[in-house]
């Protein structure tokens, strides 16, 4: 089998945004997608956004068709960055079949959800033989502290699918963080598309780090808060400053992102972001932490230049459409490193269109400051 040579595949995926305050907002989105039919839309959505107002509007916006979303930490527009905007993308039903799963996370029972995904991609393949393509798309409220758990219980159930997806985001408050499915807008959730598609699809994930030797172990956590109490028997923001040649009252956010950590999992670095430091010294991570746990300091490659090298990578057969979970913690470090405007670029650019997040998901792990994604190629053609 060959892809057809279609130079710009972002044609096949309908996109749009808008000002997320417009009240005509998904009238104007709906609009801007076009007719379909689809089999699904999905609504990166700024915490701004009146997120009630949305709920009423969706069934005539879109009646009948499934709509899945979530608030963000920024959006990703056919632009590039945005703040304050709705970014919708259409799957159209002729080439996308999907199914989307919604998940109570205080509920989360793994035997039964690696059923309903057996089923739900069986029926999928009962209706598409003919389509060879399938992988899963998760996004998760980005404030559960459940994502951890619900990728490694969905692992089971998608067997070789390969999954991505996003924590959903409050922009830099961190106060409430809200997955949208059936109509409405919910915390404590999180919603899984299943699809299986007659395009050649890539889920891909990366980041521009690089593990030094400098490294320092857990002696203190609170692993059910993702707190981090001591490192190396030192109060943990204290250490880590020292480490960094700081004092702990210059730590910040951009220190955060400008200086993360990483753990050596399967023999890849994964980061282990930290998302702030408390009043009292302790340090909070954006995903799962324990005592005993080695971490590495890294340090960052240019992020415009690497994003640059990867989208050129997927883009060698042709220019895909992009859906990508991007952290939070690398568009605050664009911007203190003055790469902002040329990443944002480089992602209108390579047709990149998706959400700033809390945390990322990459088949059954839960990870950050990292970019995780799909690229999607045009529908395989015969030899």
């Amino acid at each position: 089998m060959m892809t057809a040579p279609l130079a710009d595949a972002t044609a096949l995926i309908p996109r749009a945004h808008v000002e997320a305050r417009d009240p005509e907002a998904l009238t104007k989105v709906a609009q801007a997608l076009g007719p379909g039919p689809f089999a699904a839309v999905i609504l990166f959505v700024s915490p701004l956004a009146d997120r009630a107002a949305l709920e009423a509007a969706l069934p005539e916006a879109f009646p009948g068709v499934p709509v899945i979303g979530c608030t963000t930490a920024g959006e990703i527009s056919p632009d590039g960055y945005a703040e304050g905007e709705i970014v919708a993308v259409g799957l159209p039903a002729g080439s996308f079949a999907v199914d989307c799963l919604g998940i109570d996370l205080a509920a989360l029972d793994g035997q039964e959800l690696i059923g309903r995904l057996i089923r739900a991609r069986a029926e999928l393949a009962r209706r598409h033989p003919g389509w060879e393509d399938e992988f899963a798309f998760v996004m998760v409220d980005g404030l559960s502290i459940r994502e951890d758990e619900l990728t490694a219980a969905l692992g089971p159930g998608l067997g070789p699918v390969p999954l991505f997806g996003g924590s959903a985001g409050d922009g830099t408050r961190f106060g409430a963080t809200f997955v949208l499915q059936d109509g409405v807008f919910r915390q404590g959730r999180a919603v899984l598309m299943l699809v299986r598609t007659a395009c050649t699809v890539k889920v891909f994930s990366l980041n521009h780090l690089v593990p030094t030797d400098r490294r320092m172990v857990v002696t203190g956590a609170d692993p059910a808060r993702r707190v981090v109490h001591q490192i190396n028997a030192e109060p943990a923001a204290q250490e880590y400053a020292r480490l960094l040649g700081k004092d702990p009252g210059q730590l910040t956010t951009f220190t955060f992102a400008a200086h993360p950590v990483v753990v050596r999992i399967g023999g890849s670095h994964h980061v282990r972001a930290i998302q702030r430091m408390a009043d009292n010294g302790d340090l909070v991570f954006f995903s799962a932490i324990d005592e005993g746990l080695v971490l590495t300091l890294a340090e960052p490659l240019d992020m415009a230049a690497h994003l640059e090298t990867a989208m050129n990578g997927l883009s060698a057969g042709g220019r895909p459409a992009i859906l990508a979970c991007d952290c939070i913690l690398r568009r605050i470090a664009a911007e203190e490193n003055q790469r902002y405007g040329a990443v944002s670029a480089l992602l209108k650019a390579h047709g990149v269109v998706g959400f700033s997040t809390y945390g990322e998901q990459l088949n059954s792990m839960h990870v950050n400051q990292t970019m995780t994604g799909v690229a999607i190629y045009p529908p395989k053609v015969g030899p």
